[in-house]
């Protein structure tokens, strides 16, 4: 006997053994999924009332790291609140292509640096603070 007949004698043909063992799967998924969705529809499960998008409920808080933005709209209009982190993100942006003056001394270095920490220091307070609110 030659290689070719032994491998043809080990193998399993694809049709019909392999195909019908496919389809048997596929029919079992899909009685599953139709009896799920029979059983859903006749006995729907809800999680309470639908939502009410012009109501939003006083225990709700954006993830940490919007803290800080969500305790700055308590504090000035809805308008001011997006615009004034837009600007600060624009300023940040822009600023190296402005200040492009020699420094002699190392005072305004000094100036910049206490404010970025004062700016920090007000940002991890309001973060703070929004949450705890």
């Amino acid at each position: 006997m030659n290689e070719a007949e032994n491998k043809q004698e080990d193998s399993i043909p694809f049709y019909p053994d392999h195909f019908l063992t496919e389809l048997k799967v596929v029919i079992g998924l899909l009685f599953l999924a139709v009896l799920i969705g029979i059983i859903g529809w006749i006995n729907p499960v809800g999680i309470g009332e639908p939502a009410d998008p012009l109501n939003t409920p006083t225990h709700v808080k954006p993830e940490w790291y919007f803290l800080a933005l969500y305790q700055l709209l308590k504090f000035v209009p809805k308008t001011a609140g997006v615009v004034i982190p837009i600007v600060g993100v624009i300023i940040l942006l822009i600023w190296p292509f402005f200040d492009r003056k020699k420094e002699e001394t190392r005072r305004p270095q000094l100036i910049r640096l206490i404010l970025s920490i004062i700016a920090i220091m007000i940002f991890i307070a309001m973060t703070i603070w929004g949450e705890v609110s």
